[in-house]
């Protein structure tokens, strides 16, 4: 693999990773870009114990621009995209319109018993091809393991940033989810603290007796075997006995380690396979293209790291052709799930599409 680091015309870092160790980034983004935005301010809220960012800049971020206009595209003689180069293999840069960044600006008290602190870290985006009508679903064993190399890259480097918590991988598809950009990407959040789902996580692991929490239920669901969707020699695919929704599978290596940087070549190859015939899987189902969230849990920074077991949540909001769940009050304001599909006849809909 190939790393070549260069900036954009406001001074956001762009790495290329390519497969061929004579790819030529000398392109230059020759763009009149705005300055760049000061970093959101966190908010804390006593009653949750939780920070929230505000971050008003995100407002006039880029919304499902044409195809023509796409700025996750390689740039042309006519038109610059994010991206200067003519093509490219994986891209990854720091977002534009940043959740969290280093770019720092003045943050007053509000009140209200919040406290208010500047939200550090940095955001990037990942381009899993240059390939506009493509998904990740059909990117090639080769490719996939290439973003894994950009995923892990990542993940080493956003986590030595001072006061950076977390990395988070992820991906957003599909309109009915919420995406502004339909090209193939995912996006990277290194966040200021450790985030809540995960505290969820880890703290549920620290009261467990015996061995390791992630792991247990690795195994317990690999000895029930109906939710398994599928596996292989590194990996297993599954439903979880308590899905909160209706299509979700959890995929995890059979070997616990604390984040994406520390898999193995063989770990990342074997993922590949596995993770995008689940992907096809999914799509099979209704016979669209299924609307989904893939989501990296990875170990917090400097935490608990001995707790925590590398594994992606994958879940869609479709229930039924024509049919997505909403969260509605329940959810919404509760936190308190209602999943319509039963968690082994969804694992059963899709090993019957992996099968195929």
């Amino acid at each position: 693999m190939k790393r070549t680091i260069t900036h954009l015309a406001d001074g956001r870092e762009l790495i290329y990773f390519d497969r061929r160790d004579d790819a030529d980034r000398s392109a230059i983004d020759r763009r009149p870009l705005d300055p760049r935005p000061v970093a959101s301010e966190l908010r804390y809220d006593p009653l949750t114990e939780e920070w929230i960012a505000i971050a008003g800049h995100r407002q006039t971020r880029t919304f499902l621009p044409p195809a023509d206009e796409c700025p996750l595209c390689p740039s042309t003689d006519t038109r610059a995209s994010e991206i200067p180069a003519r093509d490219y293999d994986v891209v990854v840069f720091e977002n534009r319109f940043p959740s969290f960044s280093g770019n720092f600006g003045t943050y007053g008290e509000v009140g209200g018993l919040s406290e208010v602190r500047p939200g550090v870290g940095r955001c990037e985006v990942v381009c899993f091809t240059s390939d506009h009508s493509s998904s990740f679903s059909r990117l090639s064993d080769s490719q996939v393991e290439l973003v894994m190399e950009a995923w892990a890259d990542r993940t080493a480097e956003l986590s030595a940033i001072d006061g950076v918590e977390q990395v988070f991988c992820f991906e957003n598809r599909g309109e009915e989810i919420g995406i502004t950009l339909p090209h193939p990407h995912g996006q990277i959040y290194a966040y200021p603290y450790v985030t809540p789902r995960t505290k969820l996580q880890l703290a549920a692991a620290s009261r467990h007796p015996g061995g390791n929490l992630f792991a247990d239920v690795l195994a317990a669901e690999r000895a029930e075997g109906t939710r398994v969707v599928a596996s292989n020699e590194l990996w297993t695919a599954f439903v979880p006995a308590a899905a909160r929704w209706p299509f979700e599978v959890h995929v995890y290596p059979h070997r616990q380690v604390p984040d994406l940087a520390a898999l193995s070549e063989e770990e990342r190859a074997a993922f590949a396979p596995l993770y995008t015939s689940v992907l096809r899987a999914l799509d099979g189902l209704f016979g669209v293209a299924m609307p989904y969230i893939s989501a990296w849990h990875q170990a917090p920074v400097r935490q608990q790291r001995e707790l925590a077991y590398l594994h992606l949540e994958l879940f869609s909001i479709r229930r039924a052709p024509g049919k997505l769940k909403y969260l509605a009050g329940s959810e919404s304001a509760m936190g308190a799930f209602v999943n319509d599909v039963l968690p082994e006849e969804a694992a059963r809909m899709l090993r019957s599409q992996v099968d195929h």
